[in-house]
């Protein structure tokens, strides 16, 4: 058993790292003494990393949903319970070996050291402190975790700030740098941890808030000052939280010194506490968060709190004689000590099936599972100490390079839930704060002298000098002169050099591109020449019939294999006829049945190669027709020849090879095709006058479509303007669903988004609503409507479209998939006017209301159907969360809706956002006092 230099164990066998450094130690005093802590060259003192884990209990929903499930977590004590066996143990020895003494002197050992245990309990010398916890592998196996601290579901806020926070901020008042990171899985109570601002229980207040109280108690507000930005990082762009208009900020790094600026992003200064809290308030109505599975109100960016502490104190010899103003101004030092507290909250981690994100949630997603991941490559460098810690990844690391590896004193929180269904990700987080453990920082303090007190002593030095300077004026004088008329006449010769030699340069150019442009004209008229010969070569080699009958004998390959294809099948029933006669009659013996058996295999199989070589046909058919077309539309191209040719080799491979042998292997038919064809191609086909072929080609889209990487090519080749054209112009019930389908894949895309209401799918798709009757139909509809409804942008221009109103149109279809399409983009519609109006660009009642929606979700709020239900529930809440709805929805009986959500939904977080929503409205606790409901 080994110990490194920062109290981390090592133990052989063991791959958790094991610490019993206490969390609470204080910084050396770099600047009071040179032996009293270990310090490099620049004056840093090293040190860790230090976590702490946090346990959130558990919510309403895994109460129920894991009732029968012990915690995948258990917190052990460390120091109570062994010290009180060694006391049993000690009194039992003394009580039996000076029995006799005891009884004769009335005195009782083993009263005395439980006394003396008592005191040192009271004293604080044994207070059981939680340093490890177990994670359950299963009902008879565990890993146990060591971390500087280990906080239980119990821990109260003002716990949490003192163990993690209150050494950092204590530390960043020194004139140090600080960091504070939350770190755990989504909705296991890191913005609770970090940002709750407690406005109505002072003992629920966050880790921002009580840092910010203990700043403005220890600074002097006259020669003090405390500066406070809040940014978000979302999508990998830094957002100013303060200002919405500046979502672009820039990172600037110190090429010296290394240190990390936001010179873009809004600074305010804090006078007291109420400032502070308004000023987080604000900045969490402009946070992005979203609905999921996991959490209600999941965070979808990093949020990043800066507060610059400048604390001016003055050093040196404040008794100084002041007969030697020398002496005096030499041992005044005015020092300004500069501590940055940067506080992070990270977005939660969560895994896409879990959390059920789609859209543009599912690109939120991946952009916090990548800079996540981004930090866990930094954590992992710095654990191993690599050579290279891959900082530039991600803004996130780059913000955070001053904290991880640096000279900023950082703590990290981890925390983490206790549902067992969640034991994957619980374990990662517990092995991403392990390895964080590992990570050392070189702590600096950062001074630099207070240069405007120094200047008011170098006042009174500076009148002694001005009568010296003004004697040397005068020599000065004359030597300026001399020295001035030489450069001027240095500046000029420079010049008369500089301009002969651009008229040169200027000469040789013009040269060299006359020189260049008869060479290209010459070769220009000789590709002319040489094209002119060979279409002349290629007219008269070329005959007009070639590709027709090329194309004809194709056709009467594919005839004759469908043929065969039909006679092998007829076989194959008149062989499966015959075996049952077989088993039936029992006539046949074990020979004759395996003999069939064996026939019919082996027409199977020749059946599945006919379906391939079919398939092959059709495709080289597809591709065939595409290249008559061309030439026969382009005929001076020239590519006769090239067709001619092509026909050759497609035939010689369909007569000669396999499937297998043409080059695609396993390929489905779609690949087959599309790779044959190309994008191209295949749009085209979406304006055949072939019915099979149109429907073919749009299924084909549809297909492709379902990619992401493939939506951008099919948008760029033109496919949604197809796609469009497809619902406007045919009836075909078939196309107009598959085309629907496709054209809600695209909707996905906020770019295609936009494309798609420009071109004014958003009419088409109305129309198409109120034209189908197939629930298929309208569930694709339904769908593209929905994924429209959640861009903030397109809004206005969906509802004067019609969007709502086909959205409501389609209720007549009570197919529960269609319902579930229709509450989702009510939903998202909801939600998108919330955040306007919370952000100020979003006034009067809601467009939803205006357009008659309110019934239908007062209706459903109830329904039977969970998925329809959540949505609608999520609706009435955003629809209540603005003022100006209070009416109307009291007048529709949402209010009803809301109170039994506030006190009945199986939900928690709907449950607390509807009852949060009650609470902050005027109008709906007026109401509640009116009707007599407590609440």
């Amino acid at each position: 058993m080994a110990f490194n230099r920062n109290g981390i164990q090592n133990q052989k066998g063991n791959a958790n790292v094991r610490t019993s450094s206490s969390f609470k130690s204080k910084l050396p005093a770099v600047r009071r003494s040179s032996s009293g802590a270990l310090k490099d060259e620049d004056g840093g003192v090293p040190g860790r990393v230090r976590v702490a884990i946090r346990l959130r209990p558990r919510n309403a929903e895994e109460q129920v949903a894991d009732a029968d499930f012990a915690d995948c977590v258990e917190l052990q004590p460390e120091v109570l319970l062994p010290f009180i066996f060694f006391i049993y143990q000690f009194q039992m020895f003394l009580t039996a070996s000076f029995y006799t003494w005891s009884t004769t002197l009335h005195f009782d050992f083993g009263s005395v050291l439980f006394c003396v245990m008592v005191l040192y309990i009271n004293i604080g010398f044994l207070s059981p402190q939680l340093k490890r916890l177990k994670l359950r592998k299963n009902n008879w196996d565990s890993d146990t975790y060591e971390f500087d601290e280990v906080l239980t579901e119990f821990a109260s806020q003002k716990r949490v700030y003192e163990v993690v926070a209150k050494p950092v901020v204590e530390s960043v008042l020194d004139g140090y740098n600080g960091t504070v990171m939350a770190y755990g899985q989504t909705g296991t109570g890191k913005t609770y941890t970090l940002g709750r601002l407690g406005e109505e229980d002072n003992s629920a207040r966050g880790i921002m808030v009580r840092s910010m109280e203990d700043i403005l108690s220890d600074i002097s507000h006259e020669t003090d000052s405390v500066s406070v930005s809040y940014l978000q990082l979302y999508m990998e762009t830094i957002q100013d939280l303060l200002d919405p208009s500046n979502d672009n900020i820039s990172i600037v790094e110190d090429p010296k010194t290394g240190d990390v600026s936001l010179p873009g992003a809004t600074v305010v200064d804090i006078r007291d506490q109420l400032g502070f809290l308004e000023l987080l308030r604000v900045g969490e109505a402009h946070r992005y968060a979203a609905n999921t599975k996991m959490n209600t109100e999941s965070s979808r960016s990093h949020a990043i709190l800066m507060v610059n502490v400048r604390r001016s104190i003055t050093e040196g010899d404040s008794a100084v004689s002041s007969d030697n103003d020398d002496h005096m101004v030499r041992n005044f030092k005015p020092v300004v000590r500069k501590g940055k507290l940067v506080v992070v909250d990270l977005a939660g981690s969560e895994r896409l099936h879990k959390s059920g994100s789609e859209g543009h949630m599912l690109e939120e997603a991946k952009s916090i599972n990548l800079s996540l991941s981004a930090l866990g490559k930094c954590i992992n460098s710095l654990a191993e100490n690599s050579t290279h810690v891959p900082f530039r990844d991600s803004k996130l690391t780059r913000l955070l390079r001053d904290s991880l590896g640096g000279t900023a004193r950082t703590s990290l929180i981890v925390t983490i839930g206790p549902s067992p269904r969640h034991r994957g990700e619980t374990t990662s987080t517990i092995l991403f704060g392990q390895r964080a453990m590992r990570v050392e920082n070189m702590i600096k303090i950062k001074e630099e002298f207070d240069y405007k007190s120094l200047s008011r002593r170098l006042d009174i030095q500076l009148d002694k000098l001005i009568t010296e300077n003004e004697r040397l004026e005068k020599a000065f004088e004359a030597e300026i002169e001399r020295i001035t008329l030489e450069a001027q006449n240095r500046i000029l010769e420079v010049e008369r050099n500089y301009a002969e030699s651009l008229e040169k340069e200027r000469l040789n150019c013009q040269m060299e591109y006359m020189d260049s442009i008869k060479k290209l004209e010459e070769k220009w008229m000789m590709n002319q020449q040489n094209s002119g010969r060979d279409s002349l070569r290629g007219d008269s080699s070329t005959k007009e019939g070639t590709v027709p009958e090329e194309v004809s004998e194709l056709k009467r390959l594919l005839k004759n294999e469908i043929n065969l294809r039909k006679a092998a099948e007829e076989e194959v029933n008149n062989l499966k006829n015959q075996l049952d006669q077989f088993l039936l009659s029992g006539n046949g013996g074990n020979v004759e049945v395996l003999k069939l058996q064996k026939m019919f295999e082996d027409e199977a199989l020749q059946k599945k190669k006919l379906e391939e070589e079919i398939t092959l046909l059709r495709g080289q058919l597809l591709q065939l027709s595409f290249e008559v077309d061309e030439t026969r539309r382009y005929p001076e191209r020239g590519g006769s020849g090239s067709v001619h040719s092509g026909l050759d080799s497609l035939i010689s491979q369909v007569r000669k090879s396999p499937l297998n042998d043409v080059g695609f292997g396993k390929l489905e038919p779609i690949d087959v095709v599309f790779e044959l064809v190309g994008l191209q191609k295949i749009l085209s086909k979406l304006e055949s006058d072939d019915p099979n072929t149109r429907i073919h080609a749009v299924k084909m889209v549809a297909n492709l479509a379902a990619e992401e990487a493939n939506q951008e090519k099919i948008v760029e080749a033109g496919g949604l303007t197809s796609l469009l054209s497809l619902l406007r112009s045919y009836e075909d019930e078939t196309v107009r669903r598959v085309a629907a389908g496709a054209i809600a894949n695209l909707a996905m895309n906020e770019a295609n988004q936009e494309l798609i209401m420009v071109q004014g799918g958003i009419s088409l798709l109305a129309i198409t609503a109120s034209d189908a009757e197939d629930p298929q139909t309208l569930r694709m509809v339904a769908g593209a409507i929905a994924n429209l409804c959640g861009n903030d942008k397109l809004q206005t221009k969906l509802r004067s479209e019609g969007g709502i109103r086909a959205l409501l149109g389609m209720v007549r279809c009570r197919h529960p998939d269609v319902l579930s399409q229709i509450a989702r983009g009510i939903a998202n519609f909801a939600k998108c006017e919330s955040r306007s109006a919370t952000q100020g660009t979003k006034v009067g009642r809601s467009l939803l209301i205006e357009d008659g929606a309110l019934p239908w979700i007062v209706q459903n709020a109830n329904n039977e159907a969970s998925p329809i239900r959540r949505h609608v529930e999520l609706a009435l809440c955003h629809l209540a969360q603005h003022e100006v709805n209070a009416k109307d929805m009291i007048g529709g009986g949402a209010l009803w809706e809301l109170i039994r959500i506030s006190r009945d939904c199986s939900r928690e977080d709907i449950r607390n956002l509807a009852r949060r929503t009650l609470a902050s409205s005027p109008t709906f606790q007026a109401e509640m006092r009116r009707l007599h409901i407590e609440y």
